[in-house]
């Protein structure tokens, strides 16, 4: 079954990947940093309306799978961690587009080998499979996608 397949390594800079119906994939970087005279919950309303806009250039996107994080750095990378994860499971259940997290560990341990893989090790990885990312935000993505079409059936 061929589908469009979006995954998402969320944050203030988010990773994104996507395979389309025929087979390409495109992935970068978008940037949901706070800008100067914004309301706090200004940033999860620009990444809705990106995914929106992602989804209207795509045609349509069956399933989007994200990086599952257990453990962060600090509380403001928790906080922004837990506004994009509610965020992007409204959107989906509004579009009605199935959705599944990833835990961290397997996707490295799919990517590299190791669970515990550095940033480093998963950028090579994306990189032996023909992609050149940008940063680990990228990789990520790459990486989740990779998984999700060799694990998922999609």
């Amino acid at each position: 079954m061929i589908t469009t397949v979006l995954a998402l390594d969320l944050g203030t800079t988010t990773g994104w990947a996507l395979r389309l119906v025929d087979g390409t994939t495109t992935s970068g970087t978008e940037s949901f940093r706070p800008q100067r005279f914004e309301g706090g919950g200004m940033r999860y309303l620009r990444f809705r309306r990106w995914l929106s806009d992602l989804r209207q250039t795509a045609g349509s996107i069956h399933a989007v799978y994200f990086e599952e994080v257990r453990r962060h750095a600090g509380v403001d990378a928790a906080h922004a961690y837990g506004g994009f994860l509610a965020h992007l499971s409204a959107w989906c259940e509004g579009q009605n587009i199935a959705y599944q997290g990833v835990p961290v560990g397997t996707i490295k341990k799919h990517a590299t080998g190791k669970g515990n893989a550095g940033k480093e090790a998963v950028i090579a990885a994306t990189q032996s499979w023909g992609f050149d990312p940008a940063d680990d935000n990228e990789a990520d993505a790459l990486a989740i996608l990779h998984w999700a079409l060799a694990t998922q059936g999609v």
